[in-house]
């Protein structure tokens, strides 16, 4: 297959393909659709008044997209943001006195004011409202890259500004596409796991050199590989190397259940205790997990691992230098110069101008 996106500027074939890989899930809100009129979908709007003109997306609460989106309002000037985000969502604490209103959706374009928009895409509600708005007055749409990238990522809005982790990165995501501009910041995720290196016990160049036993981070949510083969993957794994299996936060489903209980009875640890990864002390193997990159970060042992990889997988390690089990560890990437963060705010701050 070719360098880049399976769906490279389609939105409407891409959301059919990620649709088909969770069909369960479609029929079920299918279902819910035709029993009841469909509600607008409501929203924290919070504001410091009409003459802010920089609008930031928050279009979901996990730590990927807080690190791409909420981590850069941190050096916004509050006085200028508007914060469009999930009901209840908890704002910094500089946005504390912003006024707060829970509004429909579909208002936003006449509740705005903006001159530029902050968001991680347009594939989710929230980043569609935002993308309209910035559409509508040709404002400047900076898209903030929230994860490591497959070929089933969400295309780039048209004509937005990108803010990559990588030149490797903005390169794949665009290829085929001559309407986005790049721009190069780094991944704040990452800078993050790399800030908390000291004191890190020292990194294992093999798989047994490491005293905590091996922890495999789980990905039976992720639609890019059949449910099958990445269960089987991770059984083969955690039973040769004595892995203890960690399911990942979206491993919740009834198929989800089956599979955790079938590895316990295979007689693998399945480690439900929640602590939170940055906190794991085990070296981490996975098959794409940005976790593995994480780890790596922050100085501890971690690798990937599945049998007879797709082509785009291997590529994929390949992008981001992830080192296959048996093999050094994955090298810690690259650090840039300044706070991707910092980065992401000056160049929003720069587009409103």
């Amino acid at each position: 297959m070719g360098h880049g996106l399976r769906h490279p500027a389609d939105l409407v074939a891409w959301r059919r393909w990620h649709e088909s890989r969770h069909p369960v899930r479609g029929a079920t809100r299918a279902m819910r659709a035709r029993l009841r009129p469909p509600a607008d979908t409501q929203v924290d709007l919070l504001s410091p008044g009409p003459d802010a003109d920089l609008l930031v997306a928050v279009e979901a609460t996990h730590a990927s997209v807080a690190r791409a989106v909420v981590a850069p309002l941190d050096h916004l000037e509050p006085g200028r943001t508007t914060i469009v985000a999930p009901v209840g969502w908890q704002a910094p604490e500089a946005y504390a006195t912003h006024r707060r209103r829970t509004v429909a959706l579909s208002d936003l374009a006449d509740l705005v004011t903006s001159r530029a928009v902050l968001a991680a895409g347009h594939y989710t509600e929230i980043g569609a409202a935002a993308f309209a708005v910035a559409d509508d007055r040709d404002l400047p749409f900076l898209v903030s890259q929230h994860g490591a990238l497959t070929p089933y990522a969400p295309p780039l809005p048209r004509a937005a500004r990108l803010l990559s982790w990588s030149e490797a990165d903005g390169a794949f995501w665009t290829a085929g596409r001559q309407d986005v501009e790049v721009e190069v910041v780094g991944s704040q995720l990452l800078w993050v796991a790399g800030g908390l290196v000291t004191g890190v016990r020292a990194r294992s160049s093999t798989t047994g050199g490491d005293a905590a036993p091996l922890t495999y981070l789980g990905q039976g949510h992720a639609a890019e590989i059949s449910r099958a083969r990445l269960a089987q993957a991770a059984l083969g794994t955690c039973r040769a190397h004595g892995a203890t299996y960690r399911p990942h936060p979206s491993e919740r489903d009834v198929t989800s259940r089956a599979v955790l209980a079938g590895y316990r009875r295979a007689g693998i640890t399945v480690d439900t205790s929640g602590v939170p990864l940055v906190d794991l002390e085990a070296p981490i193997v996975s098959v794409f997990s940005t976790g593995v990159l994480e780890a790596a970060a922050r100085g501890r042992a971690a690798w990937v691992d599945f049998p007879r990889p797709p082509a785009w997988l291997g590529e994929f390690w390949e992008r981001y230098s992830m080192h296959g089990l048996g093999h050094d560890p994955t090298p810690a990437p690259a650090r840039p110069a300044r706070e991707p963060a910092r980065r992401i705010a000056e160049i929003v701050t720069g587009a409103a101008s």
